[in-house]
């Protein structure tokens, strides 16, 4: 836990992104498995321990520290598992077995297959970091970074408050840190799943789109990962597993204008980009980022009985996207975001927002890799493929019938009225190949709207931006003259504009709720955003999709920033 301790720390105080691939390449080659395995996991979201929540470490630092004490610090703080860490009364025991209860040790032997490796039952002493942690730092007995996962993979909630407790009492406050952010997740620390999987290509010399496939098909600690990565085992074979292909993304538009004989233009219909793999008869639904999200559409995975590999854009039915000049029956973005982030979903959910996917490309069929194939030739063959599919979940994502670009311009001048996001322009020739790539593939989005909006609330960022206050929550004015958010906003602004509204937060700071800082409402952005919906997440009603600062609005008063009203009208 030691070494897993100072790589956090060094990743949450280093603002280059070469800097923490570095830091991650040289923990990834000096740590043992499976430590590395669970602190790779970690790093990118993909562990969760059921049992142990905020509410839990809350819960047990009263049996520890004064309940007033924790709730003044943590206001200060801003942070559940750094408070906790830092308040922990320390303890000379460190050395204290867990004893994990014998009706969670079912649990934990289950934990320990699924991922390929044995539970531990033994302290370790990690070697060395090499960027600097020394060996007097690492030299009192500790806990190892697997040993802490199995302890909380095995809890539940009746004993992971002792167990919880029995952790901290073997770690000093650095340990503790690391300890509660593993176990609660959300580690913020400026590392993605891609920087991760560039920094195991790195520190193994493979491919990187090689890591992508296999990362997605292995559970943590990624033990067969590892040993093919240091040429211990080969390639792990995929051939019986619904596994995630990485997907092919496009660069914006810049040009004026592209030659229709060299590229083919859909419809961008305004849903997420979904992947439906099926293999040796299981189905499995992926996100952009690769996440698995199969629980929350089971009637897709139902339908999809083709062994076969699509791309497409999820979508509810409905009425709001499409029209004469379009492919239609698509419901609001708003609609589908009822069925997003559920584990289970019940029939009242799949009869009111019926999901279905407009399916863009064909990567695999009957074992079969397409990808290598131009557009053109998957497209054929994903004409003749999607008849095979129910019609009432599938259907194919139409090509346009302009003549010249002029033609397309002038009907995706038309896609706001009918709630299309834009225009896709895929080359002809192209292979289907992983991320951006430039020539290939092109959004053009349609332009967006703006409204001028009042700064109410600024929040550090992450990353290189640990150190600015760079997201803002900004508002409009109701009728009655009261500030309602309206949005949140962490982009479009140049390096130089970024320490131009640091400085005005900090300057106008009129109080701090944790990690947020409230601000004189003095100051108008000018915000750009793509449509706007009805949500609960504000006192407004409204919520902007994908506002960024275009310009900040020195000129022009507070009282002058727009109203809710017309906002309101703009609701799809």
């Amino acid at each position: 836990m030691k070494r897993f301790a100072a790589l956090i720390d060094r990743l949450i105080y280093t603002r280059s992104r070469n800097s923490k691939l570095a830091l991650i390449v040289d923990y990834l080659k000096y740590t043992p498995d499976p430590d590395r395995g669970w602190a790779l996991a970690a790093l990118t979201e993909a562990l969760d321990f059921p049992a142990v929540k905020a509410g839990t470490v809350r819960t047990l630092l009263a049996t520890r520290v004064d309940e007033e004490l924790f709730r003044l610090s943590r206001h200060f703080v801003g942070d559940t598992a750094e408070t906790a860490a830092l308040l922990w009364p320390d303890s000379d025991n460190r050395t204290e077995t867990i004893r994990i209860p014998e009706r969670s040790r079912g649990a934990l032997s289950s934990a320990a297959r699924i991922s390929g490796v044995a539970a531990s039952t033994s302290l370790g002493m990690a070697p060395r970091l090499r960027s600097g942690v020394r060996d007097s730092d690492t030299a009192q007995p500790s806990l190892s970074v697997s040993e802490a996962v199995d302890a909380l993979a095995a809890a539940s909630r009746s004993d992971a408050p002792a167990i919880v407790a029995a952790l901290l009492d073997r770690l000093d406050a650095d340990g503790r840190y690391a300890l509660l952010k593993l176990a609660l997740g959300g580690m913020r620390v400026g590392v993605s799943a891609r920087l991760a999987k560039q920094a195991f290509a790195q520190a193994f010399g493979v491919p990187v789109d090689d890591v992508e496939e296999l990362w997605h098909a292995i559970p943590p600690p990624y033990a067969p990962l590892f040993a093919w990565g240091e040429g211990r085992a080969p390639r792990p074979d995929l051939a019986d597993v619904a596994f995630f292909r990485p997907f092919m993304l496009a660069h914006p538009l810049e040009e004026e204008d592209v030659d229709l004989a060299d590229f083919a233009a859909e419809w961008k219909w305004d849903g997420i980009r979904v992947q439906i793999v099926r293999a040796a008869g299981e189905t499995r639904i992926y996100s952009r980022g690769g996440e698995e999200i199969s629980g929350a559409f089971p009637e897709l995975v139902a339908a999809f009985d083709q062994e076969a590999v699509i791309d497409g854009e999820l979508l509810v039915r409905g009425e709001v996207q499409g029209g004469p000049e379009t492919q239609g029956g698509a419901a609001s973005f708003n609609a589908l975001q009822q069925r997003l982030g559920r584990k289970t979903v019940s029939k009242k959910m799949l009869a009111d927002y019926p999901a279905f996917v407009r399916v863009y490309d064909l990567l695999a069929v009957a074992g079969d890799d397409l990808r290598g194939l131009p557009w053109t030739e998957r497209r054929r063959q994903l004409e003749a493929f999607v008849p095979r599919l129910a019609a009432s979940h599938f259907d194919l994502s139409q090509v346009i019938d302009a003549k010249d670009f002029d033609d397309l311009a002038e009907r995706r001048a038309g896609a706001r009225d009918a709630a299309i996001e834009g225009v896709m322009l895929k080359r002809r020739d192209a292979p289907y190949v992983a991320g951006r790539r430039a020539g290939l593939w092109y959004k053009w989005k349609r332009d967006p709207l703006t409204a001028d909006c009042v700064m109410m609330y600024a929040q550090r960022g992450n990353g290189r931006r640990a150190s600015f206050y760079s997201d803002y929550t900004f508002g409009c004015w109701t009728e009655a003259g009261e500030l309602l958010p309206v949005g949140k906003a962490y982009s479009g602004f140049t390096d130089a504009e970024l320490k131009w509204l640091d400085k005005f937060v900090r300057d106008n700071t009129v109080d701090r709720f944790g990690p947020v800082r409230e601000v004189q409402k003095t100051l108008v952005l000018e915000v750009a955003f793509d449509s706007i919906h009805a949500s609960k997440r504000h006192k407004s009603g409204l919520a902007m999709r994908f506002p960024r600062i275009a310009r900040i609005r020195r000129d022009k008063p507070a009282e002058e920033a727009d109203r809710i009203a017309p906002l309101r009208g703009m609701v799809t």
